[in-house]
Order: C-alpha cells, then structure tokens, then sequence
C-alpha cells in the first residue's frame, strides 16, 4: 500500500468516523495499521498483534515486512510486542543492531532491514490485549514526539478495536481481559520486588525481567509468576530455582 501522510490528529479524527454497522472487524484493522503509518511519520510498516489464551497473531498489517517480524515473535514465544502485550509499557529498539533484549528478534530484523521499532499496547478496558506494533529502516527511528503520536493513536485505536470486536461474545471478551489484566499484575508485582530489593527504577526492572526471559527462554508473563513465587515462603522447582538465579546475576550485573 502506498503510503500518504497525515497529521497524528487528523488520523484520530478519522478512528471517529468508521461505521462499526457497515464494517467487519477485518475492516477496521486495516484502517487503523493504515492510518498508524500515514500518521507516525518515521514508520515503515505497522501490524496490530491482538493475544487469544496467551498467544499472539497478527489482525492486520500494512506490508510482508510487519508479518514477517510479527510471526518471528510468534515462533519464539517473546519479542517486544509480545512483551508489550503482556507488560502493558511501550517498548522500543532504537538500534536493532545494538539491541541485547531480542537477540532473535534484531537479527531477524537487520537480515530484514528494519533497524528500529515500536511496540505500544493497546488498553482496552484497563487490560491490555493487543498491540501496535510500528517498524522503521533507519535506526532510532522514533523519537519522543513520534512515541507520543502513536501512543496517543493506540488510545484512540484501542476503542475502535474494542467497538468492532463487540460483536463477539460478551462472555468471551471479559475473560480475555481479565487474563490480560492478571498477567500484567504479576509483571508489576514482580517489577516491584527488583525495584524493593535493588533499588533500580521500573525500567530497568522491566529490562531485567525481559532478559530474564530471554535467558531462561520463557515468557515474561512466566518469569514474573516465579520470581513472585520464589517470594513467598514454601519451595520452588529446580527449574524455577534457575530463572530464579538468572535474574539475581542479571541485577548483580
């Protein structure tokens, strides 16, 4: 698709506009992954990841670039959009050649030319299932101002995505999102305990978490339930005893 930019407000004005009785949930994707690309200037590409019983897939998607790198974190199991679903924080790569915490995920990236990106959760109802996920060729692609505009569109996009998913089953949704919700209590939690212990700020405590799962290849969800886990009184599995220690090393770094 050819791209034709717009200004971050104009794109959010156009969210407004889409007729819900008129248009599929397909529909309504691509709108929203079109417009994040017109709108958030240094963006290549841009997917919308939405989760289903803690599994990614991609909803929409402007070019083979997005699903490509999209499906990599897929195959893994982590990489920043999934991270950012479970996380609910905005998560980039400045520099995908410089980057430590997806080393599968930047290799695949530079073999691809994508050098940076952003991942942006998209909260619904103060639980996040999904995310916008925006991929540049130049490195360090998205500065503050570009953060910004796109944070401010998942917002809006984030309602536009809950509208058209309403034709599903009410029931279904509510579990969705108090799964989501659960998942990133844990990861909180547990940012709470390395911010308690070592005294690091939330994000290098997100960073520690992330790498720890990187490490012990599990999901950030995952390690953030064991070292929740390994707080309270009572035994833990060897298994867990391992991440459990992978994370001190990395706060002893």
């Amino acid at each position: 698709m050819s791209q034709h930019p717009i200004e971050p407000a104009d794109a959010v004005a156009r969210l407004a506009t889409i007729n819900f009785a008129r248009s599929d949930m397909n529909d309504v994707l691509a709108t929203v992954v079109t417009l994040a690309r017109d709108a958030v200037k240094p963006a290549t590409e841009v997917s919308i990841t939405l989760m289903s019983d803690g599994k990614g897939s991609t909803a929409a998607f402007t070019g083979s670039l997005a699903m490509a790198l999209d499906e990599q974190q897929y195959g893994r199991g982590y990489g920043p959009c999934l991270d950012a679903c479970d996380s609910g924080e905005v998560l980039s790569v400045g520099d995908a050649t410089a980057e430590h915490r997806w080393p599968a995920f930047t290799a695949r990236a530079v073999e691809l030319g994508v050098l940076s990106s952003l991942s942006v959760p998209l909260p619904i109802q103060d639980a996040v299932t999904g995310a916008l996920n925006l991929y540049a060729v130049t490195p360090h692609a998205f500065d503050d101002e570009a953060a910004q505009a796109a944070t401010t569109f998942a917002e809006h996009a984030a309602v536009a995505v809950a509208n058209a998913r309403s034709y599903e089953s009410t029931a279904t949704l509510i579990e969705r999102m108090r799964r989501a919700a659960r998942t990133r209590s844990r990861i909180d939690q547990a940012k709470g305990i390395l911010i308690g212990r070592h005294g690091m700020s939330g994000e290098v405590a997100l960073d520690v978490l992330i790498l720890g799962a990187r490490e012990s290849d599990r999901r950030l969800s995952d390690v953030a339930a064991v070292l929740l886990a390994a707080a309270q009184p009572g035994t833990i599995s060897p298994a867990d005893a391992d991440v459990v220690a992978v994370i001190d090393a990395l706060c002893g770094r």
